[in-house]
């Protein structure tokens, strides 16, 4: 029997004899209150295609767990789906939903005594408010992605999410017509699971992988194949073990293992969120890690998938050839993993690569060997200059110019900006400016897919640079630069640029900066206001009067906000 299990003071004692009468009504017999209660946070809805096959693997874990001898209690937790909202005013609430998925978790398995928590998610913010609700609580507990979507096809190509939203910039820019853009959207998402690509859930899917909290192959698995079923169940038979063992989230989230994480989101190509979403998840489990860390693994991480957006490929591809084990087992034999970090199955990582082999398989090109990366450092690198003294974040995959100097084109919003572009008024050269899209400014920092794909269908993904205190799209790749902090709300330096500046992109010398003197810079200063908050009631209104700058992780927990002014 497990030892100091967190729901005895609910399940024992007869003076608690009421507490036992209300488990009664939801199933418990006699002999269940000797058993841990395990949480099933279920993400399930048809709100989107990530989450609406999720609630088949949760009766497959509420299965896996009374076989296992434990009780499982199933809740929900909400999602959002980026996806659909992208574009629009609800997009600002996305991240938030982070923080919702957080708070809902922790508040359910504390406020009912839960000796451990399975958590079963797929869309984008599931994955991070899971890990973030685990690692406060630190109780044993596992992640289950609810797998990725299958590519869809048109003429032979594969399709994504992505393909529909370039497919809007190539038809403004005249280069499809209405009939092909129709074909495409119709053709872009064939059933349920994650957006197909390396893309935000697919990279957090696979970095807890390799962080250790998810079974491994588990994060590249097609969300309708038996296989990731069969892995939900089994999941659940390894977290009764962890819970009585009382292995404990913070036992495998370490900085060890958080660098693990980072070096497989760079060897894949993954999201600019991860940035974002692991700083988050480090401070939850009280790891100190900062942006500064993120650029060491970058430049000692090769890319060695060709998965999309930049590449040519999509997750279930990768999975076939070996998925994030052969990624891992690669970098691991370059010492660019720690193999004794512990692993939810309680082995460690190198244990876990044993039997995989050493070099990928030679008849694809999903996965590069160790001497013919796709590119010799990571494509995830933090820009810092005078227009972000805290930091900000580029996605250089793809990239054809690394340096660009050009005029700003300001805009106060997303949606200013992407008409703009379709009206065919961005011009090559330009960099364009998107901000009080920040954290606070938004609020809720929405992602630019939008804009970004105009670009890209446009045909100026590689002339055309852009910078905001938003954020991007796992899709997104291009001369992008997001997560400018200070953002313009609390007086970054974005706020005071002007239609015509000269700005400098440089991600050789991981440089932003506004080209005008430091005179000059004072004096636009000294005429700055701040503006009124957009929503003063609801959780937009709460949100911003929490959330951090997105260089610590737009994280709501700080003892105090930090806001830098100049």
């Amino acid at each position: 029997m497990a030892k100091n299990l967190r729901s005895q003071a609910i399940t024992q004692g007869v003076q608690r004899s009421p507490n036992r009468a209300m488990l009664r009504a939801v199933g418990f017999q006699d002999e269940d209150f000797e058993k841990p209660i395990v949480g099933i946070a279920n993400g399930y809805s048809t709100i989107t295609p990530c989450n609406i096959g999720i609630n088949e693997l949760a009766k497959r874990v509420e299965k896996g767990i009374k076989q296992a001898g434990a009780m499982p209690q199933m809740f929900g937790t909400i999602t959002i789906s980026d996806g659909i909202s992208m574009g629009t005013e609800g997009m600002k609430y996305s991240l938030v939903s982070r923080e919702v998925i957080a708070d809902s978790i922790e508040t359910a398995c504390n406020g009912q005594s839960m000796d451990g928590l399975l958590a079963i998610g797929g869309c984008d913010k599931n994955m991070p408010g899971a890990m973030i609700a685990i690692a406060r609580m630190n109780v044993p507990a596992i992640f289950v992605y609810g797998g990725t979507i299958k590519p869809g096809k048109f003429q032979g190509s594969d399709l994504t999410v992505v393909s529909a939203f370039e497919a809007v910039g190539e038809y403004s820019a005249g280069k499809i017509d209405e009939d092909r853009l129709l074909a495409v959207e119709r053709n872009a998402c064939p059933g349920p699971g994650s957006c197909g690509g390396m893309y935000t859930a697919n990279t957090m899917s696979s970095a807890f992988e390799a962080m250790g909290m998810s079974l491994p192959y588990s994060s590249t698995m097609a969300a309708e194949d038996t296989e990731k079923a069969e892995s939900a169940e089994k999941s659940a038979v390894v977290l009764i073990e962890a819970i009585y063992k009382q292995l404990l989230p913070r036992d495998i989230i370490t900085r060890e293992s958080i660098e693990n994480a980072i070096s497989v989101v760079m060897a894949v190509g993954g999201s600019t969120n991860a940035i974002l979403h692991f700083l988050a998840i480090a401070h939850a489990a009280d790891v100190d890690f900062s942006l500064d860390d993120f650029e060491v693994i970058r430049a000692r991480t090769p890319v060695l998938c060709n998965l999309k957006p930049s590449g040519k490929y999509v997750t279930t591809d990768l999975h076939r050839v070996g998925g994030i084990p052969q990624v891992m087992k690669i970098l691991l034999e370059h010492n660019l993993l720690y193999g004794d970090c512990i692993t939810i199955t309680g082995q460690t990582i190198a244990e876990v690569l044993e039997g995989v082999p050493l070099e990928p398989p030679q008849d694809q090109d999903v996965i590069r060997p160790w001497s013919r990366p796709i590119y010799s450092q990571g494509h995830l690198t933090v820009l810092k200059g005078n227009l972000a003294l805290e930091g900000s974040v580029a996605k250089i995959t793809g990239v054809k110019e690394p340096v660009i100097t050009g005029p700003a084109r300001v805009f106060e919003s997303e949606e200013e900006c992407l008409q703009t572009i379709l009206d065919g008024n961005i011009q090559a050269g330009d960099i364009i400016v998107i901000r009080y899209e920040g954290p606070k400014g938004g609020p809720g920092m929405r992602e630019m897919l939008a804009p970004t794909s105009a670009l890209i269908g446009a045909g100026l993904g590689d002339s055309v640079g852009l910078i905001t205190d938003g954020r991007f799209s796992g899709g997104t790749y291009g001369m992008v630069v997001g997560h400018v902090a200070p953002e313009a709300a609390v007086g970054g330096v974005i706020a005071i640029v002007k239609e015509g500046d000269s700005i400098t992109i440089d991600a050789n010398a991981r440089l932003l900066q506004l080209n005008i003197s430091d005179t000059e810079l004072a004096q636009r200063f000294t005429r700055w206001r701040p503006r009124p908050p957009r929503y003063t009631r609801g959780v937009l209104a709460k949100y911003s009067k929490l959330v951090s700058s997105s260089s610590l992780g737009a994280i709501t927990d700080l003892d105090s906000t930090i806001n830098i002014t100049n």
